[in-house]
C-alpha cells in the first residue's frame, strides 16, 4: 500500500449545518454534494468528506463513537498573524475557539471546533516539517 491518504471522512449530525460552516462561512468549494454527504478538496488529491451519521453508519456497519473525537485536523500557515486571523474568522462563524499561543515544541497554534466538535489546529510549525506542509509559493 502506498503511503498516502485519499479521503478523510467525518460523521456529522447535520450536513446542511456543516455546509453552512465550511462552504458559506469559510468559503470552501465543494467537489460533490448530496443530501447525506459534502465533499471538499483540501489538498492535492485529498478530500474531506462530511457524511451524515446515518449514511456513515449504513456504510461501515456501526455507529461512530460520541464525545470529543481523539483526532485533530491541522491547517498550517506561514505566520502567527495568519493563525490569529483564521481563529478570529472561525469565532465569527460561531466556532468554539482556544486562542493561539507559543508552544513548547517551537510553534504557535490554537484550536477551533466545527459544528460537530471536530477540532481544527491552526498553526505555524517551524522547521522542515512546517515547510513540508505549506503550499508552494510562486
Amino acid at each position: 500500500m502506498e503511503q498516502r491518504v485519499s479521503f478523510i471522512t467525518l460523521a456529522v449530525s447535520d450536513v446542511a449545518l456543516s455546509r453552512a460552516f465550511y462552504v458559506d462561512g469559510l468559503g470552501w468549494q465543494p467537489i460533490f454534494e448530496a443530501e447525506e454527504v459534502l465533499m471538499l478538496p483540501v489538498a492535492d488529491k485529498v478530500i474531506l468528506s462530511l457524511w451524515s451519521v446515518e449514511g456513515f453508519t449504513a456504510e461501515i456497519g456501526e455507529a461512530p463513537a460520541s464525545g470529543i473525537a481523539p483526532i485533530t485536523l491541522s491547517h498550517n500557515l506561514a505566520t502567527e498573524a495568519e493563525v490569529d486571523s483564521v481563529l478570529a474568522e472561525a469565532e465569527r462563524l460561531g466556532a468554539r475557539v482556544q486562542a493561539a499561543s507559543r508552544r513548547e515544541w517551537g510553534g504557535y497554534s490554537g484550536y477551533f471546533a466545527d459544528p460537530d466538535g471536530f477540532r481544527w489546529e491552526i498553526a505555524v510549525n517551524p522547521g522542515e516539517t512546517g515547510a513540508f506542509v505549506l503550499p508552494a509559493t510562486s
